[in-house]
């Protein structure tokens, strides 16, 4: 039924890489929200009035937030699709993480109410007047819940989006909850014990540990992840594919929100190349990226001197050099100025986060050993800090017969 509501009301529903068409799947998904979360409100609202049942009516109160997330999730939708402007040159595309967020707190917020209630219930327990229609209103709700949770699911799947990533597990969090209201409504009905305040409770503890866990996945995007290794893999694969480029380093991704991505990298190119011949390389690869991956990317170049036998000797010197300290550095912009009573050595590395030593610690060994080669040798480094995959080829490619 999913997929005949998407193909209904979603024009050009299989390109979701559209801003617009991700704007029609959340306007789909929140009006949706809203029409079956207001019914289930309406329906258990009444049901726990008449049989005095406090579960119920909280669970009433549980699909009326749901419903306010709903709205947030239309709202947010409709926000993060707005054009960049002059204050947000970037565009509004994180909204949607907010928003994503919003929901979680909501989610978070609903489990200490629900579980204050419960705990007024234990203390002054009521007499609960569960009946077949009781169990009636309470099987619709479990079956309509799992429908919404399955038709969030396949549409923040198809749009890979956050927000409804969330309204699926607070659905999933209510079929969950209603399902033991259900289960005390049985053991209530035929045991005489009443369990309504105590599985108020266990419900109300299993939403607020889902919203924690909701509001640190929804906050993660908007502080900054480290991209996915398969965007990498692209990426790096599109800069090697161009001949002229020996090498790269310095990739680093930003996400303004899905399907809007920005990068930085930084490109080796031989130095006695043509410029204009090096500055068409990069336009190209800037142009190819956007169209083929939809990253704007942003290239730096670094001229490397080739062909030179004493540069490219010691080059492979301090590497050894540096792999000796340790096999997870990788160094990169390695530059020799020679000079009659000593040799300037300039070159950047690529050390872990959690790398053991500390970066005063590391430069300093590292002068000593290379000072060790040859008393003439001043080296200045510069100490980068990242994951092995947000680094370039380490070796440098040769250079094409062309491009000499």
């Amino acid at each position: 039924m999913t997929s005949l509501f998407i193909r209904i009301f979603i024009k050009d529903y299989r390109n979701t890489s559209n801003q617009k068409v991700r704007e029609n799947y959340g306007k789909l998904a929140g009006a949706m929200g809203i029409a079956t979360n207001l019914l289930l409100t309406l329906i258990k609202m009444v049901a726990g009035i008449l049989f005095n049942s406090i579960a119920m009516t909280a669970d009433a109160v549980n699909n009326l937030t749901d419903s306010a997330s709903s709205v947030v999730t239309l709202v947010g939708f409709k926000l993060s699709s707005k054009p960049a402007d002059k204050k947000h040159p970037y565009g509004h595309a994180r909204i949607e993480y907010i928003s994503g967020l919003i929901v979680s707190i909501v989610i978070l917020v609903l489990g200490f109410e629900l579980a204050r209630t419960s705990l007024d219930k234990i203390l002054n327990p009521e007499v609960t007047d569960f009946n077949w229609i009781a169990i009636g209103v309470l099987a619709v709700s479990i079956l309509l819940k799992i429908w919404q949770c399955l038709f969030y699911r396949k549409m923040g799947k198809a749009i890979q989006s956050p927000t409804l990533k969330a309204a699926s597990a607070d659905s999933f969090n209510d079929v969950i909850a209603t399902s033991v209201i259900l289960l005390g409504g049985f053991v209530t009905r035929f045991t005489g014990f009443n369990l309504d305040g105590y599985l108020g409770m266990a419900v109300a503890i299993f939403i607020m540990i889902s919203g924690v866990r909701l509001i640190l996945e929804t906050s993660n995007p908007l502080l900054g992840l480290s991209p996915s290794r398969n965007l990498v893999e692209k990426i790096q694969k599109k800069i090697l594919s161009f001949d002229g480029i020996l090498g790269f380093h310095d990739l680093k991704v930003h996400d303004y929100g899905e399907s809007v991505c920005f990068a930085s990298v930084h490109c080796e190119l031989p130095a006695d190349q043509d410029i204009m011949v090096s500055h068409d390389i990069i336009d190209r690869l800037e142009r190819e990226t956007l169209k083929e991956l939809n990253v704007n990317l942003v290239v730096h170049m670094d001229p490397v001197v080739v062909n030179d036998e004493r540069i490219d000797a010691l080059r492979k010197q301090v590497g050894a050099l540096l792999h000796a300290v340790s096999p997870q550095i990788t160094m990169h912009d390695f530059r020799v100025v020679w000079e009659e009573e000593h040799t300037n050595l300039t070159f950047d590395i690529n050390v872990p986060f959690q790398f053991p030593q500390s970066d005063q610690e590391l430069e300093k060994n590292i002068i000593a050993a290379i000072a060790m080669l040859d008393p003439t040798y001043q080296t200045t480094l510069v100490i980068d800090h990242g994951e092995d995959m947000l680094v370039g080829a380490e070796e440098h490619k040769e250079p094409e017969e062309d491009n000499q």
